[in-house]
Parts: structure tokens; sequence; C-alpha cells
């Protein structure tokens, strides 16, 4: 043996083995893949499926498959917002494999791409919810007296990074009721005024508590 060996030659591949071989990728993953992710797990190759049906996202659909979430033009924020929901969703910080799976709405390879690697992104994350809000942004510190003042002259907006420290300090839980999206994915998380803010609560994080969407339009403006 040379150790010169041809690839296999796959441009008379029936349309149906193609199909069949994405699908079987996306049953793998439990996802539609992307064509890096394809060309990582599948038989062929997505320029061969790409040539073959025009285009990537065509051959996705011909496999009764939704778009590949791969998409190049994703704002930063948007990126970094889906990490957020990811590692709530999770009640820790996600993986590499938590990022290709149906838990995160954008894939890993994605992450890579923009940002060099897996670990780069999440320490973009971490920056981002470590920033202290602007001058301008009234989100009182956690020691600091919650005043009265109208709400005209105050802002209801809790930044990101407060965001995480409730989320953080309440386990990713329900205070009320304990249910949490790593439990149970239909679970949804808000953050909730204990002291309403219609009655003067601020955003502070004393004042503020995780609640599920279901305790949370129960309580109302309830304190509690």
């Amino acid at each position: 043996m040379s150790g010169f060996e041809l690839k296999p030659f796959n441009r008379d591949v029936p349309d149906a083995l193609l199909i069949q071989d994405l699908r079987d990728v996306a049953a793998r993953l439990g996802r539609s893949p992307t064509a890096a992710e394809y060309n990582e797990f599948g038989k062929y190759h997505s320029s061969t499926l790409a040539r073959r049906f025009g285009k990537w996202t065509e051959a996705t659909s011909q496999a009764g498959l939704p778009a590949t979430r791969s998409v190049i033009n994703i704002p930063n924020d948007q990126l970094l917002k889906n990490i957020e929901d990811t590692w709530i969703r999770l009640g820790r910080q996600p993986t590499y494999t938590d990022m290709n799976s149906s838990e995160s709405h954008v894939s890993a390879k994605t992450y890579e791409n923009r940002f060099g690697s897996w670990r780069a992104a999440l320490e973009a994350f971490v920056e981002s919810v470590s920033i202290e809000p602007r001058s301008n942004e009234r989100v009182p510190s956690a020691e600091s007296t919650p005043e009265v003042v109208t709400n005209e002259s105050r802002s209801r907006y809790i930044n990101q990074r407060l965001r995480m420290k409730v989320f953080h300090r309440d386990h990713y839980s329900c205070v009320a009721c304990g249910r949490s999206p790593a439990k149970d994915v239909t679970v949804e998380l808000h953050i909730d005024h204990k002291v309403p803010w219609s009655r003067g609560g601020e955003n502070t994080l004393q004042n503020l508590q995780t609640l599920c969407s279901i305790c949370n339009i129960g309580k109302s403006n309830i304190e509690f």
C-alpha cells in the first residue's frame, strides 16, 4: 500500500441516501445540523448536498428539517442573550455540548466563529453582565435604601448584570413554588419586585426575586 487512497466518489449517491444521512445526523444532535456539524458527523460533505439541492438550506428543507441555526449575521447582543437564556434554563453554566443540543437556539460553532472559541464567548458574556450600569441608569446597589419616588422620575429597567445576580441567588428557581427550567422546560422565570414597582419598589437585589410566570401572574402587585 502506498498510503495514498482516494476518498469515496459521492457525486452519484442517490438523493434519498443524502437526505437520509442528513436526517440521521439531525437525530444524533437532536436538531437541524449546521453545515460544519454535518461535515463532522455525516458520511458525505455539506458541499455535496449544497450542489445537489442548490444550497445547504434547501437540503435541510428537503429533509424536513428547520433552517440551520448557524446564522452569520446574528448580532452579538443576541448571541450573548442566548447564553443567558440557556444558562437560566439549565441552572448552571452551559457547556459546548449544551449549545449543540435543543437547550440552545444557536450552535456552539456559531460562537466559535464569532468569538474564536466557546470559552471566549463565555468570557464575553460574563464581561457583559459584569459591566456596571451607566450613570444615567437608575439601578441602586443592593446596600442602598429604597426611596419612594414618582414613576415618572425612575426607570423600571433591570440590567442584565442584576438579573443574573437575582437568578443566581435564587438558584434559578421560583422562590414561591420551587419550579425550575432545569427540571421542567416549560417553566419560564421572571424577575419580580417584592415591593411592587408601582408602589415605589426599587430595582435592588433585596427587592427583586425570581418567580415563574404562573406565580408572577398570580401575585400581581401583592407584596410577599
